[in-house]
């Protein structure tokens, strides 16, 4: 297993790039805990020659029986360890800590669901029509990963589990302020018996990365993070003719039908914005009313609902508040915030840093978001909701569909197949019905428009990096 302490920063947006080098700095106090620097250039060739060499001499001839026993004892690993996995994510980039232990067990629930499934899913089918024809799924090789900081094992784990079973092999870029989590999981592998070079966790810079992806040993990128971050990696992979998935940024809407229980919507829609501080490209970011009467009501009882929420050390499972994960996603948030403001939005409750150390700011509501507003566009990565009352479902999906993002949405309905014939009017990758963004192995994840494409988890998640060979029997 090839596991580095000393690594770079890689190919990213902006938003991403919240480090000049892999750092663990807690987000509670805004104080630097420990350094990582990055890997060489040599290490980058080292990598990729032992990462090609077992995949061309051992991984893909193991049986997919051996290679699911892997990922089911990495499966078992996290769960032994889940209190320890947890306080890195809560360390480095301030989940609280009843949310990292979720992902954690998320995480081995999917590296156990690809164990489970591997052979049901890799199996030889016969093609029906075609006398003597069958589809044999294949691995390709080396599947390059980068990685966002907000999800920091769940993230590995939708590709890991997959990949891995189908027998391809891994070079995994994370985020350079999630250091310790990257060494985590991959020190789980290692324990789990992966052989060395199955997975690879590398620290490097941006050149680095390109020259990964340029590397024709290199046959497929996955990527979650930003539209521009998503721009410059599929441009590059595509140049050298490689597959790319990519799971970007959303604006998720959140609607209220006029038959919908308020009370009820407003629970589940302060538990879809404020998961991890809402920093989340699945979390309920636009929320829209339809009923002038039923939008003041649900304003007010959502409004009453984050003011009370106690701010605290994310350590604390008494903590409903905790920090976000840098200065600067705090600035940007709260520039946004002054933007929308500019253009004649207007502030119900929130908008300012809260007076403690590290990176807090106050839940956020803002209303009265004009089509001209950047806001209107924008995606909010932090506890702020945009808040619309419509005058009727027909606007409601207008306006749900009105911007370039499509990842995910929920429908709140007291009648399920209403709720279901809207969902099918939602330009999206999901829709929940009465429910927020859903996390689960067998649920497969992606977007459309801007979001980006492809899908991970699920039955469709083992197949975007696999050949789907034909073979014909005359």
């Amino acid at each position: 297993m090839n596991q580095q302490s000393t690594l770079p920063p890689a190919i990213t947006s902006p938003s991403l790039d919240i480090m000049r080098q892999y750092q663990t700095l807690n987000p509670t106090t805004g104080q630097v805990v420990q350094v990582f620097p990055q890997i060489s250039n040599e290490h980058v060739q080292r990598v990729l020659n032992k990462a090609h060499s077992l995949y061309e001499t051992d991984w893909r001839f193991c049986s997919v029986a051996e290679r699911a026993t892997v990922i089911a004892r990495a499966a078992a690993i996290m769960r032994q360890k889940i209190d320890e996995l947890a306080s890195y994510v809560t360390l480095e980039m301030g989940k609280l800590i009843d949310q990292s232990r979720f992902e954690v067990k998320l995480s081995a629930d999917i590296l156990e669901y690809y164990a489970t499934h591997a052979e049901r899913l890799l199996k030889t089918r016969p093609i029906p029509g075609a006398h003597d024809a069958v589809i044999s799924t294949e691995p390709i090789g080396i599947i390059l990963a980068i990685e966002p900081w907000n999800f920091p094992y769940y993230q590995l784990a939708r590709v890991a589990g997959p990949q891995l079973v189908a027998g391809n092999v891994l070079i995994v870029k994370h985020a350079r302020n999630v250091p310790q989590c990257a060494l985590a999981f991959a020190r789980v592998l290692d324990e789990a018996g992966a052989p060395e070079g199955v997975y690879n966790n590398v620290f490097c810079s941006f050149d680095q990365i390109n020259t990964i992806i340029d590397d024709f040993r290199v046959r497929g990128v996955t990527l979650t993070g930003s539209e521009r971050a998503g721009a410059t990696v599929a441009e590059r992979a595509g140049r050298q003719l490689k597959k790319v998935v990519l799971e970007l940024g959303g604006s998720d809407p959140f609607i209220v039908l006029e038959d919908a229980n308020i009370e009820e919507a407003v629970a589940r829609g302060v538990e879809g914005r404020m998961m991890v501080m809402g920093q989340c490209c699945v979390a309920s970011k636009r929320f829209i009313v339809v009923g002038k009467e039923r939008g003041r009501r649900f304003l007010d009882c959502l409004t009453q609902a984050l003011t009370g929420l106690e701010v605290g050390d994310p350590a604390d499972s008494s903590t409903a508040i905790g920090p976000l994960v840098s200065e600067q996603g705090l600035n940007n948030l709260l520039g946004q915030i002054e933007s929308a403001k500019t253009y004649g939005a207007r502030v119900v409750t929130g908008g300012r840093r809260i007076d403690r150390p590290g990176f807090y700011v106050e839940p956020t509501i803002i209303t009265d978001i004009t089509e001209g507003n950047p806001l209107f566009q924008e995606e909010t990565f932090g506890p702020v909701v945009s808040f619309y009352v419509v005058d009727n479902e027909e606007q409601a999906i207008k306006l749900a569909n009105a911007t370039k993002f499509g990842l995910g949405a929920s429908v709140f309905s007291g009648d399920i197949a209403h709720g279901q014939a809207v969902a099918k009017k939602i330009d999206s990758g999901m829709v929940s019905i009465n429910a927020t963004g859903q996390f689960a192995p067998e649920l497969p994840f992606g977007g459309i428009k801007n979001s980006g494409f492809g899908r991970e988890l699920g039955d469709l998640g083992i197949g975007e990096f696999v050949n789907r060979k034909v073979i014909l029997t005359a």
